[in-house]
Order: C-alpha cells, then structure tokens, then sequence
C-alpha cells in the first residue's frame, strides 16, 4: 500500500484541515487548525427512505450534493479562504453498502447500517458453518447490515444487478471517491465489512467465496491506510464544493476510529465509547480476540493495533426517537423557554432518582445486541408513572445496552480482570448530557471522561488529513496536539448499587422476551392473518 512519506505540507500557510462525517442520519464538514479547535461546522440532514419493512436507503447523487453544499458552507460561513486548507479526510458510518455502476453512476440506492433486509444470512451461515470457516481470516461475526449480508441479499434477490456493478463502497470511501475520482478501500472500514481477510491484510477470492460472491472480486478497490495521501481535490470536485483543485485528500477513516483518535484513544489504556445512533464500545489491542467471544476485530488506524469492538444500534438514537415521536407538549414548551427540547427533557428525567425510576426500557427500535428480531419495550408501567419517568428509563436503557457490550469487553482485558479500572473515553450524542454522562458512569461503575470535540468524528478525520499532507508525522503525533479532555466524571457508589439490581432486571427482561420476537415479525403475522 502506498505511503505518505514524500509528501509535505507548507504549515505557514495551509494549517487547516477539513474533516467530512456522513453518519446515518446527518453529513457534517468542520474545519480544524492544527490545535485541534473547531473552526466551523457545516451539516445537513441527509433524508432516508424505507421502501419495504426493514430497508434504509439514500440516494447516493443527492449524499454527495449535500456533502459539497455543507462543504461549501463551512469554507463561507468560517471565512477560512479554500487556499488554506492544507487537505481533507472523511469518515462516516460502517458497514452498509454503497455501489458504483460500470455506468459512471450509482448502481443502487446507498444502504445505511440500519439497514436490516438481510438478518436472515447471518443465521443461515451460522448454522451451515460458513461463519466458523471465515473467522479464522475476518476475526469477526456476521451481521445483516454488512455487506457480504447486503450483497448475498442482492444475488438472491436482484442478481442482475450484480453484473452492474463497478466498484463495492463503504460510505466515506464513496465520498473521497467523488472527491479524487480514484476509486480505494481503506482499510479500518473494509476490514469491518466481512470482505476482507484481516489476518492477512487483504482482499481473496477464496472468502468471497464462502460467501457466493467470488464473482464480485475485482469489484473491490484497491487497499489504503488512513493516513495515505489517497489522491486530491479534481477539478469537477472544485467546482462543486469550492476547495482548491489539488488539495490533499487523506484516505480517512472508519468512524468508530474516528472517534476513538478524537478521544485521545491511540494505545490500550482507554476504551471508547461512542452514543450515537450505534452503541459503539471498543478498545485498542496489539492482538485480536480471536475465540469468538466479541462481536468484531478490525483494523484500527494506527498501524499497530487492532480495535476490539462489541455493538449494536441500541444506543442514543433510540432518545431521539422517543422525543421526535412522543414529547410535542415539550417541544412546544422548549420553544418557550428557548431551550432545546433535549435539554427540557433532561430536566425532567432529572427530577426523578435513580431508586424512583422502576420503569425498564429495551432500546431496541433499531435492533439489538442479541436477537435481529427484538423489539423494544417499556416494561413496568403503573398509573403513577409520567412522561419524566419514561424519559429517564430511555436514557438508563441505553446504557444498559452499553454495559452488556462493555462486559465482554472487559472480560478480555487483563488490567480490569487484575483490579485495574480503565477510564471510558464517552463521545456522541450522550456526551453532551451531563446527566446521562452521570448515569453512564454509574451503571459502567467506571470514570467517565468527555472531550471538547463536539465533532469527534470530523477531528478524527481531519487528523488523517494532517499526517496524509505531512503536517505531522503520525495520529499519536496529531492526538498529542490536537485533542483535549473536556470533563471526568466519577461513579456515584450509592447509585451504582441501585444500578446493578436494575441491571440485573433489565437482563432478565431481555432474556425472558428471547423467545417471542420471532412470532412479531411482519412474515409471521401475515401468514397468521392469512390463516
């Protein structure tokens, strides 16, 4: 793989750097100087549609329409003159599936993680043994939101399609991609994707093989690093987004990466956790999990490390579509005060102790960590119970949900299992929560600390831009400059104790409801209507 060693920056001039995150919901573009703080942000809400039970898709044209808008509204609304930014890298959400066709355009509608058409070849490999046979090279399970899943859907579903097909992107290397017009896999997000032996550290015929996709081989582009120099602004992508042709394009990164450089995770002491629309829980290791008792390996982004990953989408994702769809007489009064109306309801969840709140929240409407047909649930309702408590159960569900990923996690870590409690790196949406933060802490019984990033994802990838363009020599480098903690909050011992008992309630829930879920899907009950 190609290197960023003979390249350099002019640091009087160009101390910029652009970092571009599309997540599941929201494309965001933020400039960074080369400290580290946040110049200005951009973001549009990129619209999704569900045109069957199960499905998310987006457009592709009109993801990248939004991506050179927001691009060039950071560069108007910052001032920063396009000549400054010294290069560009990109993030956004793993697994998924984003095709281009042989016909210079996009071959399908982008698939979003969320998407979950394919749940049924991850059991179907389970139980066949194509599961154990690959875990020996990709270090990971199979779900329905990666690719191999998504593309083993489309064969059986629409096989012409395949024959269409030019290139196998992941979202941010579909972004870089219109960026340079060089078509790569970068590394940290094809080795989450099932398609790439990661033993090895590379792509093979004979694992696509295992899944029927062999024939989708030469469909895969070329391997790069995070920090590779993966190309440059093009005059069309000028023309469109307003940087300067020729600018540095870093070949990026992974978002859950990301994160965890933005968080100052860049060796084994820390884990991250990110509480996004995903509940992300990972830490970096010199060597992979491999019995199969996490839910992923990867390759992380400093060379050295492999990232140990265990998630799920249970996590603040759920918050926001609790409020979207149930808090309207709160969203009015927000208004009123002139808050936001996550900050209304934090106040109200505050109201109510941990000891108060017997209500108990499966964070599952986007799936689980357990079963792809789970279903979310309040469970304990009484007529004493308001709007607060239920608030309060969502956000005590989410991290829950984190703690159930964060055990196995733990598990594997030598320090914990000898008395050693390591700090937790949080970012997303739950970060900026003091609240939730604090309930984090307590039902992790671990310290909690935040970073001043409100964008980690996009300093994540604006620091790959800074070691792609020679800025700095590598990401331990670009942490030590460019990241600062915000906070550390501390375990409440009282409230930790009452956590534990719910913990306990929420786990027997969970296992007790296991064998339902299959009796709710859509397929079941129109053939019980049927009959």
């Amino acid at each position: 793989m190609p290197t960023n060693s003979d390249h350099s920056l002019d640091t009087t001039t160009k101390s910029y750097f652009l970092g571009i995150d599309n997540g599941g919901t929201v494309a965001k573009a933020a400039i960074f100087d080369s400290q580290g703080t946040e110049i200005g942000v951009a973001s549009e809400t990129i619209p999704f549609q569900v045109p069957q039970p199960g499905f998310a898709e987006r457009d592709m044209g009109a993801l990248w329409s939004a991506n050179a808008r927001i691009i060039r509204k950071v560069l108007n609304t910052t001032g920063i003159q396009p000549s400054e930014i010294g290069g560009v890298g990109c993030t956004g959400h793993g697994k998924g599936l984003y095709l281009w066709g042989k016909n210079g355009a996009p071959a399908h509608a982008g698939i979003i993680s969320t998407d979950s058409r394919a749940w049924k070849y991850p059991i179907q490999w389970e139980k066949d043994g194509t599961t154990a046979r690959v875990r020996s090279k990709t270090y990971q399970k199979i779900l329905a939101c990666q690719p191999t899943s998504l593309l083993a859907w489309f064969k059986d579903n629409n096989p012409a399609l395949l024959d269409t097909i030019q290139w196998i992107f992941e979202a941010k290397d579909f972004i870089r991609f219109m960026l340079t017009d060089k078509a790569q896999a970068e590394i940290t997000d094809y080795s989450g994707s099932g398609l790439m032996n990661i033993r090895d550290r590379c792509f093979e015929v004979s694992l696509l093989k295992e899944y029927g996709l062999a024939e989708l081989f030469d469909a895969l582009p070329p391997l790069i690093r995070s920090v590779d120099l993966a190309g440059s602004v093009t005059k069309r992508a000028s023309e469109e987004t307003g940087l300067v042709e020729g600018t540095a394009v870093a070949g990026g990164m992974f978002d859950i990466d990301a994160c965890a450089v933005a968080s100052g995770v860049v060796d084994p002491s820390a884990i991250c956790v990110v509480a996004g629309t995903w509940s992300i829980n990972e830490y970096v290791a010199r060597e992979p999990v491999t019995d199969g008792s996490v839910m992923m390996n990867s390759l992380f982004c400093l060379p050295e490390y492999y990232l140990i990953e265990e998630s799920s989408p249970t996590s603040a994702g759920n918050y926001e579509w609790f409020i979207n769809y149930f808090l309207d007489k709160e969203k009015a009064k927000a208004e009123e005060l002139g808050i936001s109306v996550f900050e209304f309801a934090e106040k109200m969840a505050a109201e109510i102790t941990p000891e108060e709140c017997d209500l108990i929240f499966l964070p599952f409407i986007f799936g689980s960590n357990y079963n792809p047909e789970a279903r979310a649930v309040f469970a304990g309702f009484s007529a004493r119970h308001t709007r607060a408590h239920m608030i309060r159960a969502v956000l005590e569900g989410v991290a829950f949900s984190h703690k159930t990923h964060l055990e196995k996690l733990l598990a594997q870590r030598s320090d914990y299992v000898n008395g050693v409690s390591p700090v937790i790196r949080l970012t997303g949406g739950a970060a900026k929560s003091r609240l939730w933060v604090q309930i984090m802490a307590d039902v992790f019984c671990l310290p909690i600390e935040t970073v001043s990033a409100s964008e980690p994802g996009a300093l994540g990838a604006a620091m790959s831009a800074a070691v792609a363009s020679g800025h700095y020599r590598d990401l331990s480098e670009a942490s030590s400059h460019m990241v600062r903690i915000a906070n550390r909050i501390e375990p409440d011992p009282s409230a930790s104790e009452i956590y534990q008992r719910k913990y306990r309630i929420y786990r027997d829930i969970s296992e007790a409801l296991d064998h339902v879920w299959s009796a709710f899907t859509l397929q079941t009950l129109s053939k019980e209507h049927r009959s």
